[in-house]
């Protein structure tokens, strides 16, 4: 694995001058926050980010110095997992503590979704808000917005929205880059509203007059669609779903990492004095890929490739803004994914050509939407200058259901409310370092509605007579007629040795059964 040298948090970060006024190299110490029992706490969740896609993991294509440093002042776990292997399900079960597959409406979301969260639901911004904390989520939400699907007025303040969630604050793409509506939501209303462009959404039928990707080719001037992303042009990019109107709301996508950092730092800032909580989304490393200019061409796996460096100059911004203010000492950051990788997702970007021998998912078999271990395997990476030695590495079982129990237990949170968090454990301990009483398995989902468990030693995935091989992607599903079962001691999971160990497809057929059965 390669070894990187982490010497100054300034290093890895250049400013945006008027945008991120920040003074890098003057860091001081806030006595007081950093003093304070319970700590600020930062989640960043990166998007389709694999677990080979990150230096300190071991990808040589591409230098990360700022997520390096963040796992040489904390730990770097190998063995943590999402529960889905698609977005939408796996921020569901991450902020509900709940399996998204007990719901039959936490599929992959369209932009105009009702809110899947509902508001009599308690998350995880409800539980640090009952503990005293400021609450904000900035950037990627993709889990509805409004009451009812398809009939928002994006005109208006959204009658239902994170508000009603236990955010204080939020900056949010509605959905995701590749789905309009393309603009951000503020609050509950679109940001940058322009009244001479109102704004229609349709994922049904397009508006008339209006350009798509299919039909007008010629105005495609940033990115080509390979398939599925056909519709509506916005920013010479063709996305999923039909939009009209944004005027100057529009996103430029070449911008979109700038404004999710913009807008984490000035909650850091306005809450600097007191516990905070961040949910923190990037837009990278999903498509459509086209960063900002000072990292388009920078690296040879192309445009996928130059989106891993934004991220990681994300991470960096949000670090230098926490030493400059003084409390990054008491500032627990927690960094992973919501899924595995995937190489081409519907645009022609050239990120499957240009590899040139990277591994997104690292050893593992398996990509986003995928049962296979590179499907919800992802990097986790949690720093605590205050209670974590840094440089350490764990192999604890990890899930992120059990982010929101564990949580509660490190802020001292009141009980949460009966039937909340019902799959959620606390395992705080492991997440600080210990590797003690860790997770005796977890439970995976992949696109097909596939769930797998996962232990120390095995990895076991139910049969299903899906696809094996997905007809665009191109990955594997990881679908089987067959009960399959692999050692984990194998990380390729090529030899399925269910035949051989039937007691073991016996009980992990019983957790399923079991987790299955309740209520």
């Amino acid at each position: 694995m390669m070894k990187w040298v982490y010497k100054d948090v300034a290093l890895c970060m250049p400013l945006l001058a008027g945008i991120l006024p920040l003074q890098a190299k003057t860091v001081k110490s806030n006595k007081q926050v950093n003093e304070r029992q319970q700590p600020n706490v930062i989640l960043i969740l990166a998007d389709d980010l694999g677990y080979g896609d990150l230096q300190c993991y071991g990808a040589q294509n591409v230098e990360t110095p700022c997520v390096n440093g963040l796992a040489d002042s904390g730990i770097r776990f190998s063995n943590a997992h999402a529960v889905a292997s698609t977005s939408t399900p796996s921020r569901y079960s991450l902020l509900t503590g709940e399996y998204s597959w007990r719901r039959p409406d936490t599929d992959i979301a369209a932009g105009n979704a009702q809110m899947i969260i509902r508001p009599e639901q308690y998350t995880m911004a409800d539980m640090f808000r009952s503990a005293g904390y400021k609450t904000g989520a900035v950037g990627k939400w993709h889990l509805g917005l409004g009451d009812k699907t398809g009939e928002q007025d994006w005109n208006a303040p959204l009658p239902c929205g994170l508000g009603d969630l236990g955010f204080d604050y939020h900056y949010i793409m509605a959905a995701t880059g590749d789905r309009v509506p393309c603009v951000f939501i503020e609050n509950g209303f679109v940001a940058n509203y322009d009244p001479t462009a109102p704004i229609y959404v349709s994922y049904k039928e397009n508006f008339p007059g209006e350009p798509t990707g299919k039909d007008n080719p010629e105005l495609l001037t940033k990115l080509v669609y390979d398939y599925g992303h056909d519709k509506s042009i916005v920013n010479g990019i063709s996305r999923i779903g039909y939009m009209k109107g944004g005027g100057k709301a529009l996103w430029k996508d070449e911008n979109i990492a700038d404004s999710i950092a913009a807008h984490a730092i000035q909650f850091i800032e306005e809450n600097q004095n007191q516990p905070f909580f961040l949910y923190m989304c990037t837009n990278d490393i999903h498509v459509p890929r086209y960063p900002h200019d000072r990292f388009r061409g920078k690296n040879i796996m192309g445009l996928r490739g130059d989106a891993i460096a934004q991220f990681d100059w994300t991470v960096g911004q949000v670090r230098a803004a926490l030493e400059r203010l003084g409390i990054s000492e008491n500032t627990l950051i927690i960094l992973t994914s919501d899924n595995g990788p995937i190489v081409n997702d519907g645009y022609k970007d050239e990120a499957v050509e240009k590899l040139n021998g990277h591994r997104p998912a690292g050893p593992l078999r398996g990509t986003k939407y995928s049962a296979y271990e590179g499907g919800t395997t992802v990097p986790m990476i949690v720093s605590w200058p205050k209670q974590i030695k840094g440089g350490q590495q764990s192999d604890a079982l990890i899930s992120h259901i059990d982010y929101i129990s564990s949580l509660a237990s490190l802020v001292k949170a009141p009980r949460m409310p009966r039937g909340s968090a019902m799959d959620s454990q606390n395992h705080i301990e492991n997440i600080l370092g210990s590797k003690e009483n860790a997770r005796e398995w977890v439970i995976e989902q992949s696109l097909y509605h596939v769930l797998s468990v996962r232990t120390k030693d095995w990895k076991y995935i139910e049969p299903n007579d899906g696809m094996s091989i997905m007809t665009y992607e191109k990955v594997e599903s990881g679908n089987s007629p067959l009960p399959q079962l692999y050692e984990t001691k194998k990380v390729n999971e090529q030899e399925n040795v269910a035949k051989q160990n039937p007691d073991v497809v016996f009980e992990m057929q019983n957790i399923l059964r079991r987790e299955r059965a309740k209520k």
